[in-house]
Parts: C-alpha cells; sequence; structure tokens
C-alpha cells in the first residue's frame, strides 16, 4: 500500500466521513426497529403461542400423534420466523454500528489532524513529487493485528462475561485488544489520508520478473489473493476428505450408502438440514433460500463493481436515456452509487448468512460435531473475507463521493474488484459442495 500526494485534500473533506458514518448508524437503527423490534416482536408473540399450544398440547390424551406433530412443527416454524426477522435486524444493526465506526473513527482522525501546505514552486507546480509514497500503514495495521489477536483469547472471555452477565468481568482483560483495535484504526486512518489525494499520476511499475512491467500495487494483490486461494483450498480437501466417508441422511434414504449400513451411521450435514424434508423434519424450499439467494447476490455484486470499474474508465461516459439516467445523472455518481449497490448485495449476504446460521443452530446443527465445525468454519472464513471486503469498499464509496474516479487513477476499483471476485468464486465453490452435496 503506498499513498500518493499529488493533489490537495482539505481536512473538511474527512468531516463528510463523519457525517456519512452518522447516516449509516441511522439506517441501522430504522431497520433494527422495524425488523428487530417490529415484525420480530409480532412474531415473538405468535411463537410463545405456538410454543404453549404444543405444551399444552403434551398434556392433553386426547390429542392424536398426528395432531401433535402438526403442532410441534408450527412451534418450530414460529420460532424460524422469529429469529428471521429478530437475528436480521440484529445483524443490520450491528454491521451497520461497525461501518459507522470504521469510517467515522477514520474520518474524525484525519479532519483533526494539521492541514498540510502544498507548496508551489516558481512555476506553480507541486513541491511533492507527482508519484506514490511508500507507505508505513500496513506496517502500522500489522501490529495492531498482532496486539489484538495477542489479547483475543482473554477478549473474548471477557466480551462472554460482560454479554452472558455470568462470571467476572476483568477490564483488564481487554486492554492488549483495545489496544490492537486502537493501532488498527490508526493505521487505517494513515493509509486512507495517503490515498485519497491519489489521482493515478506516478503509480510504480514492477522491474523484476515474474510481474516486471505490472503495477507494484496489483503484483502484490494477486500474491495476497494466491495464498488465499491455499487457505480455502484447506477447507475444501480437508471437508471432501472426510466428506467421502460420510453415510449422509439423503444418501441413506436413497439407498447410496454402503451395504448394510445402518441408521445408526448416518451422519448429518448442512445440505441434510437444508434440503426438502431435511434433517429436522422441517426443511423446504425456504431453508435453501438464504444461501441461493447470497449466490446471486455476490454474482451481482462482482457485475456492479465491475460497472464501477468500466463507467470510471470510460472517457466518453454519457448518463442512459431511460429511468436510470435519475440514479446514474452523472459519471461521478453513477461510480458511486454501482459501488453502492455492490456494497448493499455484500451486507445483504452477510445478513442472509447469519439468518441462516441462526436457522441451523436452532435446528439442532451446532458447531459441536466435526460436521458442524467445518461446516461453520469454512463458510465463517468467507463471510470474515467478504465482510473484510465491505469495510474497504466503504472507504471506496467516500473517495468516489469526496475525489471522484476516472480514467487516470480508477486502477484503485481494479484491484479490488480482484479481491471480490475471488470472495465471489470462492463462495461459488462453497455452495454446491457445503449445501448440495
Amino acid at each position: 500500500m503506498m499513498g500518493g500526494f499529488n493533489n490537495h485534500v482539505d481536512n473538511s473533506v474527512w468531516g463528510r466521513a463523519v457525517l456519512m458514518a452518522g447516516a449509516i448508524l441511522t439506517i441501522g437503527v430504522v431497520a433494527f426497529a422495524a425488523l428487530g423490534l417490529g415484525v420480530g416482536s409480532v412474531k415473538h408473540d405468535t411463537y410463545y403461542e405456538a410454543k404453549d399450544a404444543y405444551y399444552a398440547a403434551m398434556n392433553d390424551p386426547t390429542v392424536s400423534e398426528e395432531e401433535l406433530d402438526h403442532l410441534h412443527h408450527e412451534e418450530i416454524d414460529a420460532h424460524l420466523s422469529y429469529l428471521t426477522y429478530w437475528v436480521a435486524g440484529v445483524t443490520i444493526l450491528a454491521i451497520t454500528t461497525i461501518y459507522a465506526i470504521f469510517l467515522g473513527i477514520g474520518g474524525f482522525i484525519n479532519s483533526i489532524q494539521p492541514q498540510e501546505d502544498h507548496g508551489h514552486d516558481d512555476h506553480g507546480h507541486d513541491d511533492h513529487h507527482d508519484e506514490h509514497h511508500g507507505s508505513a500503514s500496513p506496517i502500522i495495521f500489522c501490529l495492531g493485528v498482532l496486539l489484538f489477536l495477542m489479547g483475543f483469547p482473554e477478549f473474548v472471555e471477557g466480551m462472554r462475561a460482560l454479554l452472558a452477565q455470568g462470571g467476572t468481568f476483568a477490564p483488564g482483560d481487554m486492554v492488549l485488544s483495545t489496544i490492537g483495535l486502537t493501532i488498527i484504526m490508526i493505521g487505517v486512518a494513515n493509509w486512507w489520508r495517503e490515498d485519497l489525494p491519489f489521482i493515478g499520476h506516478g503509480e510504480q511499475i514492477a522491474t523484476s520478473a515474474p510481474f516486471e512491467g505490472e503495477h507494484i500495487r496489483k503484483a502484490g494483490l494477486w500474491v495476497f489473493i494466491m495464498s488465499e486461494v491455499m487457505v480455502f483450498a484447506t477447507f475444501f480437501s480437508s471437508y471432501l476428505r472426510i466428506r467421502t466417508e460420510w453415510c449422509t441422511k439423503w444418501a441413506f434414504d436413497e439407498g447410496k450408502c454402503s451395504p448394510g449400513a445402518t441408521e445408526g451411521e448416518i451422519v448429518l450435514t448442512a445440505s441434510d438440514y437444508l434440503r426438502p424434508g431435511g434433517a429436522a423434519g422441517t426443511g423446504d424450499f425456504w431453508t435453501m433460500l438464504p444461501g441461493a439467494v447470497n449466490t446471486f447476490a455476490l454474482i451481482i455484486s462482482s457485475y456492479t463493481i465491475v460497472l464501477a470499474l468500466k463507467t470510471a474508465k470510460s472517457k466518453d461516459w454519457e448518463a442512459p436515456k431511460n429511468a436510470l439516467r435519475y440514479l446514474l445523472p452523472d459519471k461521478k455518481t453513477a461510480v458511486r452509487n454501482y459501488l453502492i449497490a455492490t456494497l448493499l448485495l455484500g451486507s445483504m449476504f452477510i445478513v442472509l448468512k447469519l439468518v441462516e446460521w441462526s436457522h441451523l443452530v436452532a435446528e439442532g446443527f451446532t458447531v459441536g460435531t466435526v460436521q458442524g465445525s467445518i461446516f461453520y468454519v469454512a463458510t465463517g472464513a468467507h463471510g470474515l473475507h467478504v465482510f473484510v471486503g465491505l469495510l474497504v469498499m466503504l472507504y471506496l464509496v467516500f473517495k468516489a463521493d469526496t475525489i471522484g474516479y476516472d480514467e487516470e487513477n480508477g486502477q484503485g476499483i481494479e484491484y479490488f474488484g480482484l479481491y471480490w471476485h475471488f470472495v465471489d468464486l470462492a463462495w461459488v465453490v462453497i455452495f454446491p459442495a457445503f449445501y448440495l452435496y
């Protein structure tokens, strides 16, 4: 990561990041009030009514097994319906709060920095060289990550005691991780301040094989993606290695297990719970829906990021003649709105992922089994990559809204797009492997 200093940015520009953070947080609060407290409260009452009816029927000898089973399924359906809206509302509030903190703190730190004096020489040119400069931001960021991870076990215990109101909460347990998070935010804010002025001139070029002639940042990103491929390869290889030896419920029902296999040998996977008539007896099309929608959401988000890059790189871009002209009135706004669309689609992925997880846990598929642990670790690691990408995308939206992207500096979107396409492709493999197989 390198910063450029070839364009002057007033500190007041950073105040816009703080305003954007306030707007994002407001959206999160409204969504939580509508989904979690509004619809969620109604669904909660319905769930308790179904639960009371089921337990009352259990103690009624006149109720048949068929009626009891029907009431039990109604209770489960009511519970899952309640979880859908409550978890969606809480998740939206949580991610918008993190967005607001991330964007707001970064903007605030930069807005209070001493205003840089951009002097000019006798010919009116900036004193700074028109090129990228080396940056200490990655080192600062990595130091923060190191301290955070060193204190992470104590941080988890402290948060557990605080949220569960059990055990002894010791603020000292969270000091090291808190210091790490603070340093991370300083590193991110410093990177923003270095990158925001960059308008595309002086991109450093690699001079050594095999990346000779490529932009250094692009080559570095490809190396990073290659390391990420190895990370996800460990998930797939370990999963496929043990998955081939399992006799799953759907395979047992279809007679595809080894001859002589008994019900006691059945291993319940996520796909068993998600497919129609799943392991809990309540699976239907709608239990598969979040994963299917997420697949299309990521594919479409890869398309919108490409549209943002194409628009930024276009020298003769024209506003559309149809109704889209209200959303894409000019080039700068079009790039920003395409990036916002990508951000919204990625955020929807996180929300639906946690809704899906809540349903699986409620139906008994937990992390306490081998099949559960590998599912939650693999999909959770992918979700973490999506969320980190969304935090970076917040900055892209901010830059598109302030300095703007064009054919000169649009490579910033291109480099992020490479990472986002990788995340998309990883999910295209995860979905059939963990959900359909």
